[in-house]
């Protein structure tokens, strides 16, 4: 019995460097905490910053900073979405990295409460005139207690590479956009498959998972790191910036697609004429340069001269296509398509749509295979629609 305090001193000694797993009495010992000197005087918590951090990335997001250094910090895991602008290097950085609009909305984190590179990155931003800066004070602590996905950056990605590190590259895009170019060393589960290939994944639920697609505007490697998580995988990460980032950095052609797009342009332009069943005016669509797609001029022209002859399919996710979609477009999620092939016509052309063309080409596939008699198209491009529905839209 004469040990009994030195024990319990222990315990307690122990207990003060366990790492805290999240619950409510954080909450409110987070929501409790004070300004501390010399920090900024606008703060914000945790749901100020979750809808500026999910993919995909709305052009109305507010701009999230990280303000940590890059190799040790940011790039081994960050707020996804967000920037780097350490503040050591805020002078250098700011000027071309933060927005060109002093009203824009901006949040400053770092590493927690302890953590002052954040406050100090904000006043430096009021100081050149921004106007609407807060601070995440919480930070990266708070954000990976709560469970949230994590982002990694390329040069980490780089990194494990040279040291050939235990990590699993996923490309959660579908197979025709995986086959047209992939990061080195990638497997590929499409997300709209991943229950069914999950015999893919490694045995080790201790291996790193990096899922990574099409961009800022995909969430399809979100929608699927989720699912690792819940299958009991303990080191999950993002990389949001996915495919045409580490394309754009490493210009190396696939040969396959540049062969395939060299021979279309040498044979030109297809196109094809289509009338409805009705016997009205046809519908001319020239075809892109992916099988199965329609050309962007193409399609512009449909939606300005006729868009009912078509019907346009957007596949993304309802909460997306809330956001803002073509007019007239109907909404199938790619989940849902296989069992609704049924309700598409088969008197007119249907053209699938969604972010990026990834789903958009799934889907084509997905009714050239098992869709008989639906005149089906995919738009291959980079699509962006606000709330009133007006939408911009970029070629490959």
């Amino acid at each position: 019995m004469k040990h009994k305090p030195l024990f319990i001193a222990l315990s307690i000694a122990a207990l003060a460097f366990a790492p805290l797993a999240y619950s409510p009495d954080v909450a409110a010992q987070a929501a409790a905490v004070q300004p501390k000197e010399g920090w900024y005087k606008h703060l914000v918590e945790f749901d100020a910053v979750k809808p500026h951090a999910t993919m995909p990335r709305d052009e109305k997001a507010t701009l999230l900073v990280d303000s940590r250094p890059a190799a040790r910090r940011y790039d081994t895991g960050h707020i996804p979405l967000a920037i780097n602008i350490p503040e050591s290097q805020f002078d250098k950085l700011a000027p071309t990295m933060l927005p060109a609009d002093k009203a824009a909305p901006i949040i400053f984190y770092c590493q927690g409460y302890e953590c002052d590179l954040s406050h100090k990155s904000a006043f430096k931003a009021e100081a050149l005139g921004y106007t609407n800066v807060k601070v995440y004070a919480a930070g990266q602590p708070e954000w990976e207690a709560r469970g949230e996905l994590v982002a990694v950056s390329m040069a980490h990605i780089k990194k494990l590479m040279e040291e050939k590190a235990d990590m699993v590259l996923i490309d959660s895009r579908p197979e025709r956009a995986f086959g047209q170019g992939s990061i080195p060393g990638a497997i590929n589960i499409s997300d709209s498959k991943f229950d069914k290939e999950t015999a893919k994944l490694p045995a080790s639920k201790d291996t790193t998972l990096i899922f990574y697609c099409g961009g800022l505007k995909c969430d399809l490697s979100a929608k699927s790191a989720v699912k690792a998580k819940a299958l009991g995988y303990k080191k999950v990460f993002l990389y949001p910036e996915g495919y045409p980032a580490w394309q754009a950095a490493h210009p190396v052609a696939n040969p396959a697609a540049a062969m395939g797009q060299a021979m279309q342009a040498m044979t030109g332009t297809m196109t094809s004429a289509m009338g409805t069943a009705m016997g009205a005016a046809a519908v001319i669509i020239e075809s892109g340069k992916e099988k199965g797609s329609i050309s962007v001029p193409s399609f512009e022209r449909i939606l300005k001269e006729n868009p009912s002859q078509v019907l346009i399919v957007d596949v993304r996710d309802a909460k997306d296509v809330k956001k803002g979609t073509f007019p007239g477009a109907i909404n199938i999620p790619i989940n849902e398509l296989e069992k609704k092939l049924a309700s598409l016509p088969k008197d007119k052309p249907v053209v699938f749509t969604c972010a990026t063309g990834a789903r958009s080409g799934e889907a084509y596939d997905t009714v050239s295979t098992l869709g008989s008699g639906i005149k089906a198209y995919f738009l291959d491009a980079d699509v962006s629609c606000n709330d009133s529905n007006m939408c911009t839209i970029k070629g490959r």
